[in-house]
């Protein structure tokens, strides 16, 4: 039946407006039946309409009275039902509650069923791994022995091996960077590469060939932990401490031992060294210089040699400046040698020898001429002037020079005065030791100091003259003008006769590019000043026409004397030395004082056998 339309609604809403209320006006016009039932009612006439009432009235008892009889003859279906609606009511109730707890539960659950499915996938895929590591077990294991075995290759000396393990370690990294077993294992070979690399510059410190140090350097240049500049310095810091270590292996308590195990060590090992280091790396000068900031290779081994060599210098200076007693001329050799070999790798340092020699000799000539006055300084104190017994120089009669060419002759006559003989044989002794290792160079400095001894020793005779004039007697008067003749006219021309043999005037002529009648124009070399030595003693001295030199004009020749030459004057023929003269080595005692002279090393020379030795040495 068609829904009522607008306008039926609203007439029925004015009519009924009474009877029924706002909510169930609202309900009746979605209800069908309601509806029809009023359609229905609209057709009726009025006679049926005012019926109406009353036969619902009938209806609605006659309905009454079917649901009492219903209920009364069924009421224990009625009461069975309540029942059980009461139970089902009850049931639903407790199934709502249970409903409930469930729903409560469920997202707990949902999380333990996911957190299970994540376990069951790792358990999953470990097990998944764990067939694959089965399955890869011999490689694995190799993986993981590597550590191990690259020690045992460092520790039983298989470098090559240990390299070989060391790249493949490297690409194993490279590859899988980020595991941690990888990160272990590169750990580890890096510890193992270090130790290999302490053993290979240990045995850079040892005594070690040039084929070990070829095998040792390639080995450092594979492992690529050095640059080229780097690995050139660490071969020279671990072959200088083994050389190092070999001289510290020297005793020092004799500076000669000491100096001369020195210089066979450091000839020997350096050479090997420089020989090694040569055949190892290239120092050949590059066709383009190197930029700036990049190291110039070729000098790092000029600087090494250079203080290798100014370390000896050292050493030798000190070892001489603590004394080698009378063996300065084989120390000297040793050293000229040295200088040699190295010549044959461009290390030539003999020019660096000389001055330190020539200081040597000089200060032991000094000092032992220092000596010499000191002793007569305490002689002069004791000396007393009396007649000698006639065994003495005033009664020896003159000795007839000797057949050898070119000797001298101590003066007898200064057997006389035991201070001026035993002055002289000090002098001579000097002398002797000044001749193993005589310079040319020191030609001035010890004609100079030799000077000066000889003005002290005339000024201790004036202050003898002084101190004893007063208590002289005529006898004593006259052996006191005596003893300063004998001082003026034997001691000091034979001094400067040994000066000449020591210093030939043909050779200094030669040295300083002068001829030999000019040498006199040179103060204080190779000839004492005897004017100078004796003027105190002016007043004593018998006075002997002399015709005076003219002036000399003054020349500094310490300009020419600074690039002499180290030629020291072994090539002198020794003269025949009595036994208070000849000295057998560094350990024999000075010669003791007294009335007997030492003869000197070498004899007074003619100007034909100073230009025959001269010839000769030239020929040398």
């Amino acid at each position: 039946m068609a829904a009522l339309d607008v306008e039926d609604e609203s007439i029925l809403a004015s009519i009924f407006k009474d009877s029924f209320p706002g909510s169930f006006q609202d309900s009746w016009r979605g209800n069908p039946d309601f509806t029809a039932y009023l359609s229905e009612l609209s057709s009726f006439g009025l006679e049926k309409l005012s019926r109406e009432p009353e036969r619902l009235a009938e209806e609605r008892a006659h309905i009454l009275q079917q649901t009492r009889e219903l209920a009364f003859s069924n009421y224990r279906t009625f009461i069975r039902t309540a029942d059980c609606t009461e139970r089902s009511h009850r049931d639903f109730s407790r199934v709502e509650a249970s409903v409930s707890r469930l729903l409560d539960k469920l997202p707990g659950f949902t999380e333990r069923c996911r957190g299970f499915m994540k376990e069951a996938e790792e358990i999953g895929a470990s097990r998944r791994m764990n067939s694959l590591t089965l399955n890869r077990h011999t490689e694995i294991l190799e993986i993981l022995e590597i550590p191990q075995l690259m020690d045992t290759c460092v520790r039983n000396g298989y470098y090559e091996e240990a390299l070989e393990l060391a790249a493949y370690v490297k690409r194993l990294e490279k590859k899988h960077s980020s595991l941690p077993v990888i990160q272990g294992i590169v750990r580890e070979v890096r510890q193992s590469t270090q130790l290999m690399l302490n053993q290979l510059l240990q045995q850079l410190r040892s005594n070690s060939q040039l084929p070990v140090c070829l095998r040792v350097i390639g080995y450092l240049r594979r492992m690529d932990v050095f640059t080229e500049a780097e690995l050139r310095v660490k071969f020279l810091q671990a072959r200088s401490t083994w050389l190092h270590s070999m001289l510290a292996a020297v005793p020092e308590d004799d500076p000669y031992f000491h100096i001369t195990k020195t210089i066979e060590a450091c000839r020997v090992h350096l050479f090997d060294i420089i020989t090694q280091y040569r055949a190892i790396f290239s120092d050949e000068d590059p066709l383009v210089p190197p930029a700036s900031g990049q190291v110039n290779e070729g000098a790092i081994f000029h600087g090494w040699v250079v203080q290798k060599v100014a370390e000896f210098l050292e050493t030798l200076e000190r070892d001489l400046q603590r004394g080698v007693g009378g063996r300065l001329d084989s120390l000297l050799g040793q050293c000229m040698y040295f200088g040699l070999s190295f010549s044959r790798v461009g290390a030539d340092f003999r020019g660096q020898l000389a001055p330190m020699f020539q200081a040597v000799a000089a200060d032991t000539f000094r000092r032992a001429v220092q000596e010499a006055v000191d002793k007569f300084q305490e002689d002069m104190n004791l000396y007393t002037l009396i007649a000698l017994p006639s065994v003495l120089g005033g009664t020896i009669p003159p000795v007839a020079p000797s057949t050898q060419p070119g000797t001298l002759q101590p003066p007898m006559s200064l057997l006389d005065f035991q201070p001026l003989a035993c002055f002289l044989n000090n002098i001579l002794t000097a002398f002797n030791d000044l001749r193993l290792c005589c310079p040319v160079g020191l030609a001035q400095d010890v004609t100079r100091c030799l000077e000066d001894a000889l003005k002290m020793v005339t000024r201790q005779v004036v202050v003898f003259h002084r101190a004893e004039e007063s208590a002289f007697s005529s006898r004593e008067k006259e052996l006191f003008v005596q003893f300063c003749c004998a001082y003026a006219e034997d001691l000091l021309p034979f001094l400067n006769r040994c000066l000449q043999v020591l210093f030939p005037p043909a050779q200094l002529a030669l040295t300083l590019g002068v001829p030999a009648t000019h040498l006199h124009r040179y103060d204080s070399l190779g000839c004492i000043d005897v004017a100078a030595v004796l003027e105190p003693l002016g007043f004593v001295l018998p006075q002997r026409e002399t015709t005076p030199p003219p002036p000399l004009p003054e020349v500094d020749i310490d300009a020419e004397l600074s690039s002499l030459t180290f030629d020291s004057q072994l090539n002198e023929p020794t003269a025949d030395q009595n036994p208070a003269s000849t000295r057998s080595g560094p350990s024999d005692s000075e010669p003791e004082p007294g009335p007997e002279l030492t003869e000197p090393a070498a004899e007074e020379q003619d100007d034909g056998t100073i230009q025959d030795e001269e010839s000769n040495e030239h020929k040398n």
